[in-house]
C-alpha cells in the first residue's frame, strides 16, 4: 500500500485523481471545497505539493490511505454476483466505496475481483487493480490454496472425502481434479481445501461423487482468513497480509 518509488510527491488533485475520486475537473474542484483534510488540518489548495509516503487523506470524512496499488478484502454475503454487470442479482462492486471501483488503472477502472464466487456463495473474496498480483493469484502455477467450508445434501463419508482427495473426473476436463484436503467436519459438512480454479469446482466435485452442496463458504486464501469482517464488510490489506500471499 505504498506508493511508486519513483514519485515521491504529488500535487493534491492529481492525488485525489489517481485514488479515484473523479475526473481531473472533479477532482481539481473537491480540493478546493474544503473537503479534504490531511493530518486533521483543512486542504483548499488543489496545487499543493504532499509527500507520498504515507499519506491519509480524509475526504468528506472518509478515512483514506493513498496506495499506489489498491487491495482489499471484501466479505462477499450470498445474492451477489462477481460481476461488473450482473444479470441477475446485483454486483459485489456496488458494496465498495466510489473511489475503489472509479481508479483509473491502465485502461481500466477500479480494483478487479481474483477469481468469482457464486451469487449463492459467500466468505474472502480478494480485489485489487494491481495486475501482477491478480494474475500470481489466479494462475494455477501459484497453487495459491483455498478453504471452504461445505455443507452438503447428504452425509459426508470417509469415502467421499478420500475420493475428493484422490480425485474426480469432471465432464470437460482432461484430468481428474483433486483436492489438497478434504477433512469431514460435521454430519452433512466438511473443509476442502483447494489450489486450482475451476468454473464451480466444489460443486462439480461433490455432485460428481453423487452428493449435492447446499451452501458453500470460502474462509481462506493463502494465509487470509476473514477474522471476524462481517458480512458485506470491505478492508484494506496491509502489506504484511499481501506478503502471507506470496
Amino acid at each position: 500500500m505504498h506508493p511508486g518509488p519513483r514519485v515521491t510527491e504529488m500535487a493534491l488533485h492529481e492525488v485525489l485523481y489517481r485514488q479515484g475520486f473523479g475526473s481531473r475537473r472533479a477532482c481539481h474542484a473537491l480540493a478546493s471545497s474544503g473537503a479534504v483534510r490531511v493530518a486533521g488540518v483543512e486542504q483548499r489548495d488543489p496545487l499543493a505539493s504532499l509527500p507520498l509516503a504515507g499519506l491519509i487523506l480524509d475526504v468528506h470524512g472518509q478515512h483514506w490511505p493513498v496506495c499506489h496499488h489498491a487491495t482489499v478484502m471484501l466479505h462477499k454475503p450470498a445474492g451477489y454476483e462477481c460481476s461488473q454487470r450482473p444479470t441477475a442479482y446485483p454486483s459485489v462492486y456496488a458494496l465498495l466505496p466510489a473511489p475503489l471501483r472509479q481508479r483509473p488503472t491502465r485502461g481500466q477502472l477500479g480494483v478487479q475481483s481474483v477469481g468469482r464466487l457464486d451469487a449463492d456463495t459467500t466468505g474472502l473474496l480478494l480485489l485489487t487493480d494491481d495486475g501482477a498480483l491478480l494474475h500470481r493469484l489466479a494462475s494455477p502455477k501459484h497453487r495459491v490454496p483455498k478453504v471452504y467450508q461445505v455443507r452438503t445434501r447428504d452425509p459426508v463419508t470417509e469415502a467421499l472425502c478420500c475420493a475428493l482427495w484422490a480425485g474426480v473426473v469432471l465432464r470437460g476436463e482432461p484430468r481428474p481434479v483433486h483436492a489438497e484436503a478434504a477433512q469431514r467436519t460435521g454430519a452433512n459438512e466438511l473443509t476442502l481445501t483447494l489450489t486450482q480454479g475451476k468454473y464451480h469446482q466444489v460443486k462439480r466435485m461433490v455432485a460428481a461423487l453423487g452428493n449435492r452442496v447446499v451452501a458453500l463458504h470460502r474462509s481462506q486464501v493463502g494465509g487470509l482468513t476473514l477474522d471476524g469482517l462481517a458480512p458485506s464488510a470491505w478492508r484494506w490489506l496491509a502489506d504484511e497480509e499481501l506478503a502471507q500471499l506470496a
